[in-house]
């Protein structure tokens, strides 16, 4: 299996493919040949929004010059044969959204489970990304669960990883959830005798055979403390 886990996959300034630290070239030499793509959503009942955003990435990969045999969603539409939808695919996207929404979904379908016997690329987007991870770092995103005693932090994730990623850092580095700094008050905190890895968009984590990489700039949190250990251009091995 071939991870790329990712803040996002495509530039936001201009919409196509993110060539960042090589993730376009990168994923050009593990690209599955023909390809078989299945997008599993984050919310499986948002289908009008997990439609979209399907067609709005499988637009940027074509433009690309990414090629597709087919291309799939997986959802609560057809969730009863998620097993057979994995089983076909050879490049399966992770999609973004709310973590804890998509991590009750993966659970549903036994996603982790299905994982172990998955020989394809998988490329995941913000809270796929995060929630590849074996514990799942689930920091609070919205309004009411930073300050929720039943609000889980920490779940159960797919096991593509040890390492919990935090992505869109640039562009919520300064962000007040509950009256608390996100970083500062809320995710350093939860720290404590663990590890976070917060990355920008354009920055991703590669996951090859035997080796894993933070590839451009990322930022450690650890035991309270935050510390910028790369920038744009450089290669981390974890």
């Amino acid at each position: 299996m071939i991870c790329f886990l990712t803040s996002r996959a495509d530039d936001p300034n201009t919409g196509e493919l993110n060539t960042a630290n090589h993730f376009a070239e990168e994923l050009r030499l593990h690209f599955p040949r023909p390809c078989r793509a299945l997008t599993v959503s984050s919310d499986p009942d948002g289908w009008k929004m997990t439609d979209f955003y399907a067609a709005l990435m499988r637009g940027c990969f074509e433009k690309a010059g990414f090629l597709f045999e087919s291309w799939e969603t997986l959802d609560s539409r057809n969730e009863m044969q998620a097993a057979e939808l994995i089983r076909k695919s050879n490049l399966l996207i992770l999609s973004g959204g709310h973590v804890p929404t998509q991590n009750r979904f993966f659970r549903r379908i036994r996603l982790r489970g299905l994982m172990k016997s998955y020989e394809g690329v998988v490329i995941g987007i913000s809270a796929g990304s995060m929630n590849s991870a074996d514990v799942v770092y689930s920091m609070p995103e919205e309004e009411g669960e930073a300050v929720d005693p039943d609000y889980r932090r920490f779940l159960t994730g797919l096991n593509l990883t040890k390492t919990m990623l935090l992505p869109h850092y640039q562009e919520n580095r300064d962000d007040v959830l509950d009256g608390m700094r996100i970083y500062a008050d809320i995710a350093c905190p939860d720290s404590v005798s663990r590890t976070f890895y917060a990355i920008p968009d354009g920055s991703y984590l590669f996951i090859g055979p035997g080796k894993e990489e933070l590839r451009g700039e990322a930022y450690i949190i650890r035991d309270g403390l935050m510390t910028q250990i790369s920038s744009d251009g450089d290669t981390v091995l974890l």
